[in-house]
């Protein structure tokens, strides 16, 4: 069985950095916020060359804590791209705005730049641009048309940890950038996790005080907040794992480059745009022939999954704002065709042999 990613792997590749952290948080008796978290916050900051970073419960509650910090509520529009995560639209909604939709490259499949200016109206309060997949984002015309409109950016980095926009790592280039730190992304934890990055001292002080029920001072509520506070043990684990993702980066693009070297006569294999350093958090390839070629590599012992079925405008939740069906066709066009192979950076060249061995046998 080659599986699409493998947990365990890493894990036992830095087993003994990995067990140490969890054994000194439960010595410290620190769980909830404290030096572990502290010391992780500074370390990504530093990484992502930001001035604040504030830990998480999610990756989700990272987009929401972002569009509440920047008085997003009822009213509101938020451009979003048409071919994401649902929570890249559905945090929009549970702020009480409204996403409004743009299409997508067809071949990067990230938000189309030349369509944004279209959808703008009195009621637009921000962009929010996703680095899927790991492939950035074309961050500067999106900040030329952010300020040209007065519009706030919200970077939904979740995918995209370590990627680079023109040499500089994405999620430091909007007001606020959202990371996630679930277990299969590239930096991932023992569960969820996530964080806010900013520049802003008064927005960092704010996203603070939402994460802790709206307190300034313990018990203090000064707003309605939430309760989401990245456990320490979560950033004792991804503090251990900080220090490789960069090699774990590279070594997705090794794997990826061969796997487009080798299988670009047979899928539409992923594309890299010169501008931007790709970190595959998923090797995504689109076929029309989709489900029989995932039904084949099912029987061979091939795992494979699609990211996203359905493009988050279809949902069920989105129908009150009146989409239909053919309103954006590449993303729709992608959610039926692509799908993602195996990769992770402990997949040996066998194993990746073996997958496309099986997508060529599947073509002839």
């Amino acid at each position: 069985m080659i599986p699409l990613v493998d947990l365990t792997a890493q894990y036992h590749s830095i087993k003994k950095e990995i067990d140490e952290a969890v054994l000194a948080t439960l010595a410290s008796g620190h769980f909830i916020l404290g030096p572990q978290v502290t010391k992780f916050e500074e370390n990504v900051a530093a990484y992502l060359g930001m001035k604040h970073a504030i830990g998480l419960a999610s990756g989700t509650d990272a987009l929401v804590i972002a569009l509440r910090a920047l008085n997003i509520s009822a009213g509101d529009e938020v451009i979003v791209p048409a071919y994401t995560f649902f929570a890249t639209a559905g945090t929009v909604m549970s702020v009480g705005a409204k996403p409004v939709f743009v299409d997508v490259d067809p071949q990067s499949y990230q938000i189309d730049v030349n369509k944004i200016r279209e959808a703008i109206t009195s009621k637009t309060k921000a962009i929010i641009p996703v680095h899927l997949y790991g492939h950035p984002a074309e961050m500067n015309p999106i900040l030329e048309i952010a300020r040209e409109h007065g519009l706030k950016v919200i970077e939904d980095n979740a995918q995209g940890f370590g990627a680079e926009y023109l040499g500089r790592k994405t999620g430091s280039f909007g007001d606020v950038g959202c990371l996630s730190f679930f277990p299969t992304k590239n930096l991932g934890a023992f569960g969820d996790a996530g964080m806010v990055v900013t520049n802003d001292p008064a927005l960092a002080e704010r996203m603070r005080m939402l994460r802790a029920h709206g307190w300034k001072k313990k018990y203090y509520s000064e707003e309605v907040g939430y309760n989401s506070r990245l456990d320490a043990l979560q950033a004792a684990i991804l503090q251990a794992k900080l220090p490789y993702v960069d090699s774990w980066n590279d070594k997705r693009r090794e794997l990826a480059h061969r796997y487009t070297e080798k299988l670009g006569s047979y899928l539409v294999t992923p594309i890299e745009r010169e501008w931007g350093k790709h970190v595959y958090h998923l090797y995504i390839v689109r076929s029309a022939k989709r489900d029989g070629l995932q039904a084949f590599l099912k029987q061979k012992g091939i795992a494979s999954e699609v990211y996203y079925p359905l493009p988050p405008h279809l949902a069920t939740p989105c129908r009150k704002f009146g989409y239909k069906e053919g309103d954006f066709p590449h993303a729709e066009l992608a959610s039926r065709e692509t799908f993602a192979l195996p990769l992770y950076p402990e997949l040996t060249l066998s194993q990746q042999d073996g997958v496309i061995m099986a997508v060529k046998e599947f073509a002839h």
